[in-house]
C-alpha cells in the first residue's frame, strides 16, 4: 500500500522556503506522494479555515516538481467547476509530462458558496457541472494531440453517494476525506455495491485520513482514522490495506490555521509513520 502526504499550501506559515522543506521531508523521509489542496479566491467562508497566501496547485505542483524526483504529485482536491475544462485538461498533461508522469489529478465539487459567487459559477449545478467536465477532459486527453497526457489517473473524492457514484461513472479512483474507519468499511461496501448496480469496474479505493498522532489512545466512535497513538494509526493503516486501499494519503493539518507556523510537528508526525513503515531503515 503506498502512503501519501497532504502538504498545507495556505496559512501564515506557508511560503515558498516552508513548501520545498516539505517536498524535502515527503520524499526525503519515503513517502510516494505529496498532494495540495485547491482554493482560488480566499473568501470570508474559505479564510476562516484556509487563510491566506493560498498557492494555487498547479503552480504549485509544477513548481515542486522541479525540486523532487521521485514522488508522485497530486491534488487533494482540485473544484473541478472553478476552471473551464479545457484548461484543466492542457494544466493537468503538461503538468503530468513536465514531471515525468507523476501526476494524480484528485478533483471534487467544493462545498465554499461564496467563492462560487466570486467566480461566477453557479453553486447549485456544481455536481452537474463538475460531471460535464470531466466528461470534456477525458475527452480532450483521449481524443486532441494537443492535450495527450499519458496516463493521469483521476481519484474523485467527497463523502457522498454522489460522490461516491461520481467516482464509479467517472474516476479511476475514490478519494473520501477524513472518516471514521467504520465510515470507510460501509463506504467501501458502497462502493462495490455501487458499481454492480452501474456495471462499472470498481475503482480503486484511496482514502485520506488524518494523521494526530497522541500519547494516550483515542477513544469512542467518533475516532476519525489516523487519530491516536502510534500503534492504533499503525492499526488504522492495516486495516486500510485489507480493506484493498492502494493508496492512503495523510492529512497532519488538524483545523487550526496557525499549526503551519510550526511545520517540525507534523514533520516529526510522519517521521514516526516512515520509522513504522521502515523500521530497519530508522534504526540505520
Amino acid at each position: 500500500m503506498r502512503l501519501g502526504v497532504n502538504v498545507p499550501n495556505f496559512g501564515p506559515g506557508t511560503d515558498p522556503g516552508v513548501l520545498h522543506s516539505w517536498a524535502q521531508t515527503v520524499e526525503g523521509l519515503g513517502f510516494d506522494s505529496l498532494m495540495v489542496s485547491d482554493h482560488v479566491v480566499v473568501t470570508p467562508d474559505v479564510a476562516q479555515q484556509y487563510p491566506a497566501p493560498f498557492y494555487e496547485p498547479f503552480t504549485t505542483l509544477a513548481w515542486l516538481a522541479g525540486i523532487t524526483h521521485r514522488v508522485q504529485l497530486g491534488t487533494t482536491v482540485i473544484i473541478v467547476p472553478y476552471r473551464h475544462p479545457l484548461l484543466t485538461a492542457r494544466m493537468a498533461a503538461n503538468l503530468n509530462q513536465l514531471s515525468g508522469g507523476r501526476l494524480v489529478l484528485g478533483v471534487g465539487v467544493g462545498w465554499a458558496r461564496q467563492e462560487y459567487e466570486a467566480l461566477g459559477v453557479a453553486f447549485n449545478r456544481r455536481g452537474a457541472l463538475t460531471d460535464e467536465h470531466l466528461h470534456a477532459i477525458r475527452t480532450a486527453w483521449d481524443n486532441d494531440a494537443d492535450y495527450r497526457s499519458g496516463q493521469i489517473p483521476i481519484w474523485v473524492g467527497g463523502n457522498s453517494d454522489a460522490g461516491l457514484r461520481r467516482a464509479v461513472r467517472l474516476g479511476d479512483a475514490y478519494h473520501p476525506l477524513r472518516c471514521t474507519l467504520p465510515w470507510l468499511r460501509e463506504a467501501r461496501d458502497r462502493l462495490t455495491a455501487a458499481a454492480d448496480e452501474l456495471q462499472r469496474p470498481v475503482p480503486a479505493f484511496a482514502p485520506r485520513i488524518v494523521l494526530r498522532i497522541t500519547s494516550s489512545p483515542v477513544t469512542g466512535a467518533d475516532r476519525l482514522a489516523g487519530e491516536g497513538t502510534i500503534d492504533q494509526v499503525a492499526n488504522d493503516l492495516e486495516q486500510l490495506r485489507l480493506l484493498g486501499a492502494e493508496t492512503v494519503v495523510l492529512d497532519p493539518f488538524n483545523g487550526d490555521p496557525d499549526e503551519t507556523l510550526t511545520p517540525q510537528v507534523a514533520w516529526q508526525a510522519l517521521a514516526a509513520i516512515a520509522a513504522w513503515r521502515n523500521p530497519s531503515k530508522a534504526l540505520q
